[in-house]
């Protein structure tokens, strides 16, 4: 079976080739999946898309009509995917649902040690033989307060080492309580009681309508004067504009990002030679208490390897007929 794979960078090619794509007919693109190269999938039975691919209704329109009947995600998010469209046009949908959470968690924390301590500032300094400490004065994380946003499979790895490992107090935000994590002294709370109590903020919740703008305006405005956010999950839950006004007030103190609402034209390639037009990302990068890096937290070998197996499976699945275990459809997320 052909399966055309969009967004192919050469590190994705290794890991699917290394866990074995004997009898499947791989066609391996660089192009990001839009409505204008769609045609490059006509003929293929199955797609395979990650985070930046967009399959609205016309793409998913385009895929029907060109033989596709499999879009077969590399990645857990599903937000670039109109459900609804690939139910109407007779495509399935399949996803990674967990690669490796210790990735992105192991990041998560990474991320904000480095903005908290200064540590991508020092690097920078001494790479160029200052070691001058003025304006490296971070913080102690023991004894902080923590607020995770949804404690799914990463947000509850986090939520263990901030609580376990740091010693921090941590509050917790989901639809669903984790007894597990209750056990140890986590303490699940309010969104609006967690934003104005948590001096650090760490979002690990999925891309909805109902989380698009998790922290608007409105939401920063209830944080604790100077508190940190880090997002690691998805980039539209963070009002770009409204969060650069607050860090020109210092009503956020600090702001680190994996992710970026605006991120699919720029993340995953080499720009460094161009000019840029998003004129936000310009300005978050100006900010000394910002630290943004280019959606890498899930970028491990481990979890590329992981993202591989569970994909193959997916597809084996489909083109020998059988159930499709990793499946996402209109109704189960609404359910």
């Amino acid at each position: 079976m052909r399966v055309a794979m969009f967004s192919t960078k050469p590190y994705d090619r290794r890991s699917f080739e290394e866990a074995g794509t004997a009898g499947l007919d791989f066609r391996w693109l660089e192009a990001r999946l839009t409505r204008e190269t769609v045609s490059l999938a006509e003929g293929s039975p199955a797609v395979c898309l990650f985070v930046n691919d967009e399959a609205d209704a016309s793409v998913i329109a385009s895929l029907a009509s060109g033989g596709t009947r499999l879009i077969a995600l590399r990645c857990a998010g599903f937000n670039n995917v109109d459900l609804a469209a690939a139910e109407a046009h007779g495509v399935s949908v399949v996803r990674v649902p967990a690669y490796s959470p210790h990735a992105v968690a192991e990041f998560t924390v990474g991320l904000l040690l480095a903005l908290v301590r200064r540590i991508h500032k020092a690097y920078t300094r001494t790479r160029e033989n200052n070691f001058s400490l003025d304006g490296l004065l971070g913080f102690d994380l023991h004894g902080r307060t923590v607020g995770v946003i949804g404690t799914g499979r990463i947000g509850a790895l986090v939520a263990r080492i901030m609580r376990t490992g740091f010693g921090c107090h941590v509050l917790a935000h989901d639809v669903r309580r984790a007894a597990a994590l209750e056990e140890i002294g986590v303490v699940y709370a309010s969104r609006a009681e967690l934003l104005a109590n948590a001096d650090i903020i760490t979002l690990h919740c999925p891309l909805t309508p109902e989380t698009h703008y998790l922290l608007d305006r409105q939401s920063l405005a209830l944080l604790r004067p100077g508190a940190i956010v880090v997002n690691t999950s998805r980039g539209a839950l963070i009002d770009t504009e409204a969060a650069i006004d607050a860090l020109k007030t210092g009503q956020l103190g600090g702001l680190a990002i994996d992710v970026y609402e605006q991120e699919a034209d720029l993340f995953f390639e080499d720009l460094s030679a161009e000019i840029i037009q998003d004129d936000a990302l310009q300005r978050l990068l100006m900010f000394p208490n910002v630290l943004v890096t280019g959606h890498q937290a899930f970028f491990t070998r481990e979890a590329l390897s992981a993202i591989a197996s569970t994909t193959l499976a997916n597809i084996r699945d489909f083109a020998a007929g059988r159930p499709l275990v990793n499946t996402v459809t209109a109704a189960s997320v609404k359910g």
